[in-house]
Parts: C-alpha cells; structure tokens; sequence
C-alpha cells in the first residue's frame, strides 16, 4: 500500500481542499457556520424551552420573556408577560437603571402570583447575561427602595451568589440611590405603583449550573423574581456540541429569516421535519401566513391622556374610521393631501428617519393644535412602521407642548390671541410648561408606562430634545 499509490495525505500540504483559494481557516469557518444551521438552532432552542419549563414547575411563577431573546423559550400560551432588560445596562462601567424602560408592567403579574420567572439566555462562554446578573438585580434595588422605604431588608442589591466582584458590587450599590431619586423625579404615582406590586422583591436565579435551594419559593413578605438564564453553558465551538448552540435565539436578525417565536412555536413540527436548504423559503411561506392571520394592529392608549394612541403602521388601523385624527411618521405626504385630518410625514427609516422626524416635528405640533382646539376630544392615532421608535418621538413633543400635567389638552387663548399655527409657536397655556431634560423624560415615562415596548432610538431622542429645547419661545 506504500509508494505513489497511497490514498491517505501524510502532510498538511498534501491535504486536498475544494478550490486552492480555500484555506484550513476557511475550512473551519464554513464548518462553524454549518454547525449554526437554522435547524440546530430551532432544535436547541426547543431543548433549553425544556428546560424553562422545568424552572416555572419547580417555582411555580408564571414565565416572563426578557426580550427579544426570552419570548424563543416559551411557548405563547405559557408566557405571561414580557420585560425589556438590556445587557447593555449591565456592562461594567455602565451601570443604569433605564428610563427608557421602565418595566412596570411586570409589576401587576408578580402580586398576582407572588412574582415571575425572567427568562433570558447569552451566547457561548457565558453562565448568564449581564441582564440577569446586574440590570434586573439594579432594578429590583431602585423598586424595592422607591416604592418600599421602611422594608430596609429589601434595600441592598441582590447580587447572584459569587458571581461578580466586590469591588464591582460596591461600585453599583453606590449608584442606586441616585437611581431612586432618578425614578422619583419622574413624578409618577409611587402609591398606585406600590399597590400594584403589593409586596418588595426578592431575587433568585436558575441555570443549568446552579438553583436557589428549595426553601427559597413564594413567600408572605415578598415577591420572588426567578431569573431564569435558558442555555447551557458551552466552552468550546459549537462544532464541539453536537449541534448545540448556547443562546441559539440571540440576535435573530441574523438567522431567523424573519421567523418569529409564535410562529416558530406554532409550526415547530413542521419546521422540524424541512430539510435546511428548505427552510427559509418554508419560514417566508409562514410568516407571511401569519400576518394574515393576525389580523390589525392594536394601537395603545397614552395615560394619562384619553384621546392619544400609538401603534404600528396599518392600513386597516389607519384607514378604517376608527380614529379621528391620523399621524404616519413613515407614509407618504401626497396620501395625505387634501385630508385636513391626516398628516403623513415622509420619514425615512433608522438614523435618517430620527433626522427626517426634527424637520417635521413643526408640522406635527401645528396639525394637533389646530385640530384639537376645537375639540379637544378628539382621538389621535400616532404611526410609525414599528409603533416604537418615530411614532413614540412625535407623541413625546405633542405631550410635551400641547398637554398639561394631568394629560388634558390645555388650549386657552392667550392676551395676544391664538396660537400661531403656520409658525409653530404656541401661545397661552403651552407655553407654562419649562421644556428641559427632567421634563422630557417625566412625558416620555408617560409613553412607555403605556406601552412597554416602546423603544425611541437614540437619535430620535435627541432629534426630539433638540426641537424643544431650541425653541425660541422657550
């Protein structure tokens, strides 16, 4: 078998690869991202779902999905609510209790069931997110503390058990009280807030590594939030798995195709038995017969006002009567002309739509006042193409500009008549409120108390406190 005739390269130059271009790195690469299939991604999601489930039976806590990430691991009819916890607020250094997300609707479930299971996952290497191990337990410390002054007990963070450093421990306990003083100048009813919560917060974690010890469930004077990291930790490749992929549902922008966890849950069978080339024609397929199915967006009311809505672009929402005045951040302005009681703006989308939003923002304030001091009554319906980030920017100048303290619609005319409406300039009443940085953000609480998964970008942010800090007439 020796000689020229042996079949088997005994050297590293010897080794035959698919074109002479490809190298032993590229090799690898291309097996990583076969390893990352969409099919063992979906299998190893349904197998740390399995594992959730075994984490809400053991507590006996209805399941909360931090998302996006957490909703993957839960099947729609077990999930109870959803919770918007960045890791980002976590990042050493960057401590921060988010008041872009405010997470109160979580607060109702857990006095209903003695409190929740937060479910989230990471990536490879990780035993949990820093979601879990530092946002949730700096949240949970600034609630405890704002909405519970005399349970002291509940005050100090409850850090995840030999975890994170002392010297970082220390450093974020340091910031909270800041945070609370934060969260109350957001002017918000603490009172109605403690009622809904009904008792302080005490934490636990689950993973694959580690469970709080059986004594440690619902008790009489607290509410117990689990956090819940899904994945197994892994080590090394994914290659090394057997197909396993720790936080397979992170960043499905990338993978996913445009599947979503309902319809992932709802025809996980089917996708199951698809071949993979198959899969993203199958998940299009889908999808799309989800939306269908779905039927019309459901548009949220801004409280304390009674007349504000917000949601995604629909035309079956938007067109169909059910609103007196419409709002579209992204549709186009000639639709919209000769309707005195619809105004579409023309924004673009990401980065430029928040730079397209500032332009218009005149436009907007002009079309609500015009129309609403005749009848204050009126409902408004504010769009844009997700129902979070453009339309949340434009409702948060009109409340700010147009609303008073108690969300009623305050036009009163002024010595020097109406507001002018071609300027923007608002007169009378509009002007009491003093526009800075602690204001915006007691509005904007408004918004995303409302509807928790609003989320204005950055830009948006800044595009609107540029508008209404440079105002002229304030």
């Amino acid at each position: 078998m020796g000689g020229d005739s042996d079949p088997f390269p005994v050297s590293v130059s010897s080794l035959h690869f698919p074109s002479k271009e490809q190298t032993i790195s590229q090799t690898l690469s291309s097996l990583r991202r076969s390893a990352l299939s969409i099919t063992n991604r979906l299998q190893s999601i349904e197998s740390d779902a399995n594992f959730v489930r075994e984490v809400a039976d053991y507590y006996d806590l209805p399941l909360v999905a931090n998302e996006r990430c957490g909703s993957w691991y839960i099947p729609p009819e077990a999930k109870a609510g959803s919770a918007y916890f960045k890791s980002t607020d976590g990042h050493t250094g960057q401590w921060d209790f988010s008041f872009r997300r405010l997470n109160l609707q979580i607060l109702p479930i857990s006095r209903k069931h003695g409190g929740c299971i937060i479910v989230d996952s990471t990536r490879r290497g990780k035993l949990m997110p820093d979601a879990l191990s530092k946002t949730v337990p700096i949240w949970c410390a600034v609630i405890n503390r704002a909405l519970f002054p005399s349970d002291t007990a509940y005050h100090p963070v409850q850090f995840p058990p030999n975890f994170l450093g002392a010297s970082e421990e220390s450093q974020i306990e340091h910031r909270i009280d800041d945070f609370v003083k934060s969260l109350k100048d957001l002017k918000l009813d603490l009172d109605d807030l403690k009622q809904k919560l009904g008792k302080p917060i005490r934490v636990a974690w689950a993973n694959r590594s580690y469970f709080h010890p059986t004594d440690l469930r619902k008790g009489d004077a607290y509410n117990l939030f689990v956090l819940c990291s899904a994945s197994k930790r892994v080590h090394g490749a994914e290659m090394s798995e057997g197909g396993y992929i720790q936080g397979a549902g992170d960043d499905s922008e990338g993978w996913a195709h445009g599947l979503t966890p309902p319809v992932f849950w709802e025809h996980k069978s089917t996708l199951a038995a698809t071949g993979e080339e198959d899969l993203p024609e199958l998940i299009v397929e889908l999808v799309e017969e989800h939306r269908k199915q779905d039927g019309r967006q459901q548009a949220t009311l801004i409280t304390p006002t009674r007349n504000l809505y917000i949601s995604p672009t629909d035309p079956q929402l938007n067109g169909g009567g059910t609103y007196d005045l419409v709002i579209d951040c992204n549709g186009n302005p000639e639709a919209s002309e000769g309707n005195s009681k619809r105004l579409n703006l023309g924004c673009g989308v990401s980065k430029l739509g928040s730079r397209d939003l500032r332009k218009h923002l005149h436009q907007v304030l002009a079309f609500t006042s015009s129309q609403l001091e005749s009848n204050p009554s009126q409902s408004m319906l504010v769009t844009c193409e997700s129902g979070k980030d453009l339309s949340a920017g434009a409702l948060l100048a009109i409340l700010c500009l147009c609303y008073d303290d108690e969300g009623k619609y305050p036009y009163v005319q002024s010595q020097s008549g109406h507001a002018n409406h071609a300027t923007g300039n608002f007169a009378g009443s509009h002007a009491k409120n003093k526009i800075d940085k602690q204001f915006i953000r007691q509005r904007l609480a408004w918004i995303v108390s409302s509807k928790h998964d609003v989320n204005p970008s950055r830009a948006t942010l800044q595009s609107v406190n540029a508008f209404l800090m440079e105002r002229p007439d304030y």
